[in-house]
């Protein structure tokens, strides 16, 4: 062989055995030198050996921990998207809780039930038991009137109580609210009282069956609910009258009130705050009347912008009688 095939051999066979590393520092080249240790035998060929030097890992795949922080953050983004509590509901957050369970609840169980009680129950019916029910708490409705030393409004309770316990059948017929008498149902109580002598709201509560509240509602509430048991005793203070008496009341108020709650929701952006605006304004304007007070004096309302289903307790959907304030004095 002549020295110019010998040299070409060498040079061809170099070639062959010298790649580009690529995950060397700054693309640096491999000799077949460095190679030889791992690497077949100079001017032998593997197959795939080019494709597998050229591979680059794939990468890592991120750590659980770090997927579960990220998901944890995404969830608190949603969370405090709503933004700081307003003065007015400290518990915001757990109101908020308590008012979804009570939505979940009031669309598989208490809406159903209650659209069957309508349907199964002649409206008559309801209301004579309504009217009759309502009746017995007129007592409540004139102590109160009698605190807040609204003489007027005191005298046509009892006017109302007499009428129809009497000519009403025990209170099953409404006959007080027509003519002649005209005397309509004011409904009054202790949480009134406390409002009329300057006691503020204090923080609004959503809690579960008992719906809407404020701490000043909720314990004038209670108060009212002692006085016919401290009063009169038998059968006021036995469970087999409040129990099945409650769940009437609470079938009836969630029956008058079936179109507003769907419309709230269906329709409404944010089911929570406009259920908490519209129970803190109505709230405002029963005191507001029971303490004479104009609308153009009134206290601003608190807006919606900063921020019922199983809604119960005081009502600001649906039927709403004559206003606590209203009327003669």
């Amino acid at each position: 062989m002549s020295v110019s095939a010998l040299a070409a051999l060498l040079l061809s066979s170099a070639a062959a055995n010298t790649i580009i590393d690529p995950m060397a520092d700054g693309g640096a080249i491999a000799s077949c030198e460095q190679r030889a240790d791992s690497g077949p035998a100079a001017g032998s060929e593997t197959p795939g050996a080019s494709q597998q030097s050229l591979e680059v890992a794939p990468p890592a795949a991120p750590d659980s921990n770090e997927t579960l922080e990220a998901e944890q953050a995404a969830s608190e983004i949603v969370v405090t998207a709503r933004g700081d509590p307003p003065p007015g509901d400290p518990l915001q957050e757990i109101n908020i809780q308590s008012f979804q369970l009570a939505q979940s609840v009031d669309r598989r169980f208490v809406g159903p039930i209650a659209r069957g009680y309508q349907e199964g129950v002649p409206e008559p019916l309801r209301d004579g038991v309504g009217n009759a029910l309502r009746n017995v708490g007129e007592p409540v409705n004139f102590l109160n009137f009698l605190l807040q030393l609204k003489i007027g409004k005191a005298a046509e309770t009892v006017g109302r109580f007499a009428l129809n316990s009497t000519i009403g059948v025990a209170g099953v017929f409404d006959v007080a609210k027509k003519k002649p008498f005209n005397l309509p149902y004011r409904p009054n109580g202790f949480a009134n009282t406390l409002g009329v002598y300057g006691l503020k709201p204090g923080a609004y509560m959503y809690l579960p069956l008992i719906g809407p509240t404020t701490l000043r509602d909720m314990v004038g509430d209670g108060v009212d609910l002692l006085v016919l048991p401290a009063a009169f005793g038998k059968p006021f203070n036995r469970s087999a009258y409040a129990i099945p008496t409650t769940t009437i009341t609470k079938l009836n108020d969630r029956v008058d009130r079936d179109a507003d709650i769907r419309r709230l929701q269906l329709e409404s952006s944010d089911p929570y705050v406009e259920t908490r605006t519209l129970y803190l304004e109505m709230r405002r304007r029963d005191i507001d009347a029971l303490r004479g007070k104009s609308q153009s004096e009134a206290e601003p309302s608190v807006p919606a912008s900063t921020d019922k289903s199983g809604i119960t307790g005081r009502s600001c959907l649906g039927k709403r009688e004559a206003s606590p304030g209203g009327g003669r004095e």
